[in-house]
Formats: structure tokens, C-alpha cells, sequence
């Protein structure tokens, strides 16, 4: 079993910044693209970063210029940096992965279990 565990999140007054964190374990043999996710109450799950094993990254028109999404690879983590947060970035946050387990050859993906971003004042 693969798990991806968030954390990070929580309350924040807008023009703050938090930084997420997402911890990938288990029968690992490699991870490629890592990536975050949100969905706001009402709305459906939308992109907002993601990162390949090579360090490719893709932004969301919506938060390029104030996140930034890093990894690191020893550690089979992903990071999401939020700067100048806005009150229409809340959501649960949700980590993704693409991992190939060990004895395995295919990828498959792995979700977490998100994390609430409240950026309110």
C-alpha cells in the first residue's frame, strides 16, 4: 500500500502564506508527478500545481506568481509554498501522485485525504 499524507493547512488572514506539506510511504519503488489539487465548498476539484520527477513544474493560471510547488525526491515529498493568499483559496487541499510500487510495473495514482486552507480575516 502506498499512503500520501498532507499537512500544513489551516487559518490564515488574506496577503498571508502557509506552506503545505505531502509525504508519500510505503512500497515505493518511484514516484514521477506529484502534484496539489483544491476544491472549494460547491465547486469541483481543480489543478492547482504539479511537478514531475525531473522538476517540470505546471501552475494554475489562478496562483501563478504567489505558490510555488517543489519535491524532494530522497524524501518522496512534495511542498506547495502559498504567498499572498486570497479568501477565494479556500478549499481542501489534495495531494497527488503517480507511484510504481515495488514488483509492480505499472503507475498508478494516490491521493491523500487534503488539508483545509482557510484564508479569512
Amino acid at each position: 500500500q502506498v499512503q500520501l499524507v498532507e499537512s500544513g493547512g489551516g487559518l490564515v488572514q488574506p496577503g498571508g502564506s502557509l506552506r503545505l506539506s505531502c509525504a508519500a510511504s510505503g512500497s515505493i519503488f518511484s514516484i514521477n508527478t506529484m502534484g496539489w489539487y483544491r476544491q472549494a465548498p460547491g465547486k469541483e476539484r481543480e489543478l492547482v500545481a504539479t511537478i514531475t520527477s525531473g522538476g517540470i513544474t505546471n501552475y494554475a493560471d489562478s496562483v501563478k506568481g504567489r505558490f510555488t510547488i517543489s519535491r524532494d525526491n530522497a524524501k518522496n515529498t512534495v511542498y506547495l509554498q502559498m504567498n499572498s493568499l486570497k479568501p477565494e483559496d479556500t478549499a481542501v487541499y489534495y495531494c497527488n501522485a503517480w507511484v510504481r510500487r515495488i514488483a509492480s510495473m505499472r503507475y498508478l495514482e494516490v491521493w491523500g485525504q487534503g488539508t483545509m486552507v482557510t484564508v479569512s480575516s
